[in-house]
């Protein structure tokens, strides 16, 4: 077997397994990390066809742009953490 042959079963296995990761991970930080590493291994992909420029084309424009929004987007509506349930749940002992 070449190491062409090798690189691209490598990478195609990372792309598989992190598209998995991104279905089947429950939380949306952890998924929009692994879109992030299949966006990337498909980056790999292009340069390994020789095709240099989608592939800075495909980090710029995917994992820089949609990534960076699909994080925000993930911050802006986390639910409340454990910290803020318990003042809640103070706050209603004492108005009762």
């Amino acid at each position: 077997m070449t190491y062409e042959l090798i690189a691209f079963a490598l990478f195609a296995f990372i792309t598989l397994a992190s598209g998995l990761g991104v279905v089947l991970l429950e939380d949306p930080w952890h998924s929009a990390l692994m879109l992030g590493v299949a966006l990337m291994s498909i980056a790999v992909h292009f340069v390994m066809q020789a095709a240099e420029f989608v592939a800075m084309m495909q980090v710029l424009v995917y994992v820089g742009g949609g990534l960076i929004l699909i994080t925000f987007a993930v911050m802006l509506t986390q639910h409340k953490n454990a910290a803020d349930d318990t003042e809640t749940e103070a706050d209603e002992v004492v108005q009762t």
